[in-house]
């Protein structure tokens, strides 16, 4: 069903258009968020002939026409950008209908339509470009010298997530076991953007009445606030993002009680190229470090431009090194599994993201659950739920509390463990830990019962005088010559041991 669209701009406001014979103009379809703030998309057409040519612009994307057919009686549109290495499309269909233009993306034999209106010429183009700072070393914050454990809002509630919410996560992470398991941070993704107001301070929409009074809450729980922006003009889901305001936006949220910052590439890919990232990263690094709060900065820019061997530079302690993650058992194994190169890059105060956590959200089993939060745990990531936690079943909060899991990855000596072998969909992984024990995970990705052995020497262990099965919660009997350790091992499961 088409969205309802709430038209802002009065076309004798700008003199009518009266009898239009082309598409020539600026035309914007603005939607009404419900949150007290608008979604604009502006189409700058130019029609010369048969040919239409200028420019798209919705959410953070900005593409320009690359092709056309038709006319005012109904044309298409393609529009391209590179988005990095590779090249985004988007394709509109169209009419001119009076003096509104009649347009919209087709899914299947639907054509989404929307309704635009003229607007003034110049408005709803990109901002100029600011040059990215000359690149130099952002002093270390001396935060999450541990990988950071909490929630954030995105992986269940996108858009929709609102303050009233983020008080009851904040009540049930206070109450359920997850604060004293080590989970502290209470992280709002997109969405809670207002307008800006005439002196350019950011502030936030109708969701998120006083941001202030929101932190004081969260505080009073004995936990810590975040918060989302993005380096470029909008956020993913088109909001008011920091470009031109870092300093400015990081005063605001130092005085509002933010603890955490996710700074999203999002729009920044507009203005800035993947080369420029570092320096466009560093000038928020240093915005932070001068606002007057301490202020865990965490990159979200999805593994690009090797961020992890510059991350800390720019005052990073967490950077993404992967695209978003699924609630499902091919895209959590894809990107965990592909995280053993990186473990040279992970310390304490900065560590590799490979994403949030999806336990609980419904799209796998306790035993891949169970593999999602071993695998994080080897890797020394960063553990933000994803799922509701005002609801959240017993078996699901076991998992997400598990102090022996908990304790590998937060271990003080900051090492991230890496796969040791693979026998087709068999897998050992070991983490070395502090006083010279090791994790090790027995990781069986296949749909069947598998058995699974680990040579002890391969883990580094010479001769093991202790073992034990974290998830059993029980120590195991050592092989008098200590040769090595052979399990059954669940579809899609995994065993963890600690051995020392």
């Amino acid at each position: 069903m088409p969205l309802l669209y709430r038209y802002l701009i009065s076309l004798c406001a700008f003199g009518a258009v009266s009898s239009a014979t082309d598409l020539t103009g600026n035309w914007v379809v603005s939607q009404d968020m419900n949150d007290g703030t608008f979604r604009r998309t502006y189409f700058n057409l130019r029609q010369e002939g048969t040919a239409i040519t200028g420019s798209i612009r919705v959410t953070q994307f900005f593409y320009k026409i690359a092709s056309s057919t038709g006319g005012p009686d109904g044309f298409t549109i393609v529009g391209s950008m590179m988005d990095g290495k590779n090249e985004r499309k988007v394709t509109y269909e169209g009419k001119l209908v009076g003096d509104e233009l009649h347009i919209g993306t087709r899914r299947g034999a639907t054509l989404n339509e929307m309704v635009a209106q003229r607007a003034p010429e110049g408005e709803g183009a990109m901002p100029a470009r600011i040059e990215p700072p000359q690149l130099h070393k952002v002093a270390d914050n001396s935060l999450a010298r541990t990988p950071p454990m909490g929630w954030n809002s995105w992986n269940k509630f996108a858009g929709r997530v609102t303050g009233d919410d983020v008080r009851g996560m904040a009540d049930a992470m206070a109450s359920n076991g997850m604060k004293a398991a080590g989970y502290v941070y209470i992280n709002i993704d997109d969405t809670w953007e207002g307008e800006r107001d005439a002196q350019g301070n950011i502030t936030s929409n109708k969701k998120f009445p006083d941001m202030k009074a929101l932190a004081d809450y969260v505080h009073s729980k004995g936990l810590k606030l975040g918060i989302y922006s993005s380096p470029g003009p909008n956020t993913c889901a088109g909001y008011e993002g920091t470009y031109a305001h870092e300093e400015q936006d990081a005063r605001t949220w130092a005085a509002w009680g933010i603890d955490y910052l996710k700074y999203d590439w999002c729009g920044a890919r507009n203005l800035y190229t993947d080369d420029e990232m570092q320096a466009v990263y560093q000038k928020m690094g240093d915005a932070l470090r001068a606002a007057g709060r301490p202020i865990v900065f965490s990159l979200c820019q999805y593994g690009r431009a090797d961020v992890w061997k510059w991350g800390p530079d720019v005052g990073g302690n967490l950077w993404r090194t992967t695209g978003d993650i699924r609630d499902a058992w091919d895209s959590m194994t894809r990107i965990g599994f592909e995280q053993s190169d990186l473990a040279p890059y992970a310390r304490p105060g900065h560590w590799n993201d490979p994403d949030m956590l999806e336990i609980g959200n419904g799209g796998m089993n306790e035993n891949e659950y169970r593999t999602h939060m071993s695998l994080w745990s080897i890797l020394a990531a960063p553990l933000l739920a994803g799922n509701d936690l005002r609801s959240v079943p017993p078996a699901i909060l076991e998992i997400l509390t598990f102090r022996e899991v908990i304790a590998v990855r937060q271990d003080r000596d900051g090492k991230q463990g890496s796969r040791v072998s693979k026998n087709g969909d068999l897998e050992v992984w070991s983490r070395p830990l502090a006083g010279g024990a090791v994790a090790v995970g027995l990781f069986n990705r296949s749909a069947a019962e598998a058995s699974i052995s680990v040579q002890w020497a391969d883990v580094g262990v010479r001769k093991p005088s202790h073992v034990r099965d974290l998830w059993l919660h029980k120590d195991l009997a050592v092989a008098p010559d200590g040769a090595g350790f052979l399990a059954t091992v669940p579809p899609h499961g995994v065993v963890m041991l600690r051995a020392e």
